[in-house]
């Protein structure tokens, strides 16, 4: 698997998106929440595929689903460019609860602009804190891995 995604980052890199295309689309059939986030993004720009909004939202839309935090703001600024602003502000709060750092921002722009109806103080707070959490999990998994590093190293040494 490590030998397919060098050759699939290698690749899109390289410009050829018809490979990365076909192998995100089998990714994607089998769950992959980064391919459904990736095919959007082919979709959305037109990169080795026609470009398609409805394809797009589908696979920002399966992304998000699986816990995506990008995916989950593209949502937000979907819905947000179709004048859906209520909709697009929840995006943008369970965003920002899985630590997406562009998420928090608009919902914090959103407060302080005063959007009555969007955004409640119990809201921001409650994104901030799931935000908060999310970068502490991150810290925290980082840390074990660290951990679990130095141990794996110091045994090899024996």
């Amino acid at each position: 698997m490590a030998y397919q995604s060098k050759k699939l980052t290698k690749a899109f890199k390289e410009g050829d998106y018809k490979s990365a295309f076909e192998y995100w689309t089998r990714a994607a059939a089998l769950g992959g929440v980064e391919a459904h986030h990736q095919l959007s993004i082919l979709y959305q720009e037109g990169q080795g595929v026609e470009k398609d909004e409805k394809r797009a939202v589908h696979h920002t839309e399966q992304a998000a689903i699986g816990g995506h935090p990008m995916a989950r703001y593209n949502l937000g600024c979907f819905e947000g460019q179709r004048g859906q602003h209520d909709r697009a502000t929840k995006h943008w709060i369970v965003a920002a609860k899985l630590g997406f750092d562009k998420s928090l921002e608009c919902v914090m722009d959103r407060y302080k602009a005063g959007l009555i109806g969007l955004i409640s103080k119990e809201d921001l707070a409650s994104a901030l804190r799931g935000h908060q959490a999310a970068i502490d999990a991150t810290k925290s998994l980082q840390g074990d891995e660290a951990e679990a590093a130095v141990y794996y190293n110091n045994y090899k040494r024996k």
